[in-house]
């Protein structure tokens, strides 16, 4: 798949029109559409905004021979997810988090329905203990460096 067809994808995935997207990022409509049609690339700046809008990587989106499929998508989102909330060590522990339960699967006949249910709890089991850490740790430690 091409840069365009992944912008495109992604963009429909998350039911925006190029107007809507090209406002979130900050550029014309018309932009979005050389993009998409011409095969025209965005400045590293306007790149990273569309990786972040869309929730995919920008290694997916240059990649011509990497297929994200939407499981890739959403581990993206998490992995980026968990860096904006908790930092860069949250999100490297994300992603090894994400590679070891892959493991799990290596050889095995899972369905691919059971699969994505597993890493969907998997991820939001995750983000929820590391909020629930945040409350419990975070708050003590910010109140010892008022006192």
């Amino acid at each position: 798949m091409t840069f365009g067809e992944k912008l495109l994808k992604a963009r429909l995935a998350l039911n925006l029109s190029q107007t809507e997207l090209a406002e979130k990022i900050g550029v014309s409509e018309r932009s979005i559409y050389s993009y998409e049609q011409t095969g025209v690339f965005p400045r590293h700046a306007v790149l990273n905004k569309l990786s972040e809008v869309l929730k995919v990587s920008v290694a997916y989106l240059l990649d011509d021979s990497e297929v994200n499929e939407q499981k890739n998508i959403d581990h993206d989102y998490f992995i980026a997810f968990a860096k904006k909330e908790y930092g860069y060590k949250a999100a490297k522990e994300a992603s090894e988090l994400l590679t070891r339960a892959s493991a799990l699967f290596a050889g095995g006949e899972l369905e691919d329905g059971a699969k994505d249910v597993f890493f969907q709890s998997l991820m939001e089991v995750y983000l929820e203990s590391k909020a629930e850490a945040r409350e419990k740790f975070g708050t003590k430690k910010r109140k010892s460096r008022k006192a």
